[in-house]
């Protein structure tokens, strides 16, 4: 039988476990040291690269694809953007032309290249 001695410091025990874990859940997990802030490229630096795209398999039977930037991945896409969900295209000519759609717009220097509901409703994909 233990002791209220025991059972006290039990919960002691279990209560500082619980908030080094919330402490530990409040903070970012990637952190820069203080005071610096993210280093983004600029929205021209892969316009004149050579860029290429992979189709890659998705949730649920699903299809994404990745784009690369002369052989180094830049984005990697397994659901529909614009969609809400995790599930990636139908069909793999739907994630084929979206893929060449975000390519064009790196091109043109947008950064990031975000993909809106329209063009997919232009592309047939819903």
């Amino acid at each position: 039988m233990k002791t209220p001695l025991q059972i006290s410091i039990f919960f002691i025990v279990a209560l500082f476990i619980l908030a080094g874990a919330a402490c530990y859940a409040q903070q970012p997990l990637n952190t820069l040291p203080s005071g610096e802030q993210p280093q983004f490229p600029e929205a021209t630096a892969n316009a004149g690269r050579q860029l290429t795209y992979t189709i890659i398999p998705a949730a649920n039977d699903t299809w994404g694809y990745e784009i690369f930037a002369e052989g180094k991945l830049l984005i990697s896409q397994k659901s529909i953007p614009a969609l809400p969900g995790n599930d990636g295209f139908k069909e793999q000519a739907q994630a084929m032309q979206v893929a060449e759609l975000v390519m064009q717009k790196i091109r043109n220097g947008e950064m990031p290249p975000t993909v809106t509901v329209e063009e997919l409703n232009a592309l047939g994909i819903k």
